[in-house]
């Protein structure tokens, strides 16, 4: 009998010394604070997201804006050339008359 005592009071000192160095037992995530964080998480992601396809678009669009202008000022500029001659060629044929 007296071997089997102390092998309870050695298995009861063992555990005791394992519960004493085992980690501490960390402190699980809510659900509440874990779906809080990834919903912010989230939206942060989708933010940037839409931030910098929006850039992209604006770039994009004002490049076709500042092409447009050009072509315009362009034509602009022909049709004052051809008013211009068209009103030296009514200027000749009004001398002539």
């Amino acid at each position: 009998m007296g071997v089997r005592a102390s092998v309870q009071a050695r298995g009861f000192r063992s555990s005791q010394r394992l519960m004493d160095s085992a980690a501490p037992v960390k402190k699980p995530v809510g659900a509440f604070r874990g779906g809080l964080v990834g919903f912010l998480l989230g939206s942060v992601m989708a933010g940037a997201g839409m931030y910098y396809y929006v850039i992209d678009e604006y770039k994009v669009s004002n490049e076709l804006l500042t092409e447009d202008i050009f072509t315009l000022q362009a034509a602009v500029q022909r049709i004052e050339n051809y008013v211009k001659t068209l009103e030296d060629k009514i200027a000749e044929i009004g001398k002539k008359k």
